[in-house]
């Protein structure tokens, strides 16, 4: 098994690679920052996973996407469709991710609508293509939800603007070694094995 193939991990790497993808060719707006000579070209949203590498410095790293695992669950779930049949019990595996979105705009209005376009992008193209690299599911019974933080007042980010996106995603079960021995016809443990 390839942790990073099959994982909350894999699926992380495979969220990255799709949003890239997706976001690849939105040029969006990039504070100057003091040591900058001149005003930095626009360029699609940097990607991050798990923890921004340098928190404080979010200022400085936007335009940016961070997609994170919230939580994980796995669980022995009932398979069985329609009455009358044996109940049929299989392992069932998922996580939900929080993903992050920060743009920067020096106009209050012009820097909403970039938040919400960036936002609009990922939902469209996760919903259209909701299985990554044949292995992980968006789950679209719990659907997708979005929030967007408040940009004004005092708990204000302008000239940053921030929201997230929740999914739920399903992921390949892990398979019960001891079960697969005894569908064999083997003791469930190999007394070889050292665990």
């Amino acid at each position: 098994m390839n942790l990073q193939s099959e994982t909350k991990v894999g699926l992380l790497y495979a969220l990255k690679a799709f949003t890239e993808r997706e976001t690849g060719d939105m040029p969006l707006p990039v504070k100057r920052q003091s040591r900058d000579e001149k005003a930095p070209a626009p360029r699609p949203a940097a990607v991050f996973l798990a923890r921004l590498p340098d928190f404080p410095s979010f200022e400085k790293k936007a335009p940016l996407i961070l997609h994170q695992v919230v939580t994980g669950q796995d669980g022995l779930e009932n398979v069985n469709k329609g009455t009358g049949q044996q109940i049929r019990r299989e392992m069932k595996s998922g996580c939900v991710i929080r993903s992050v979105f920060c743009v920067y705009n020096p106009d209050e209005q012009e820097g909403g609508m970039t938040l919400l376009n960036l936002m609009e992008t990922m939902r469209v193209a996760l919903l259209s293509f909701p299985i990554l690299n044949d292995v992980f599911t968006l789950d679209l019974e719990e659907g997708i939800s979005q929030m967007i933080y408040p940009e004004t007042g005092e708990r204000g980010t302008a000239p940053y603007y921030l929201g997230e996106m929740v999914t739920a995603w399903k992921l390949p079960a892990v398979k019960r070694l001891d079960a697969e021995r005894v569908i064999r016809g083997l003791p469930p443990a190999d007394p070889k094995t050292a665990h």
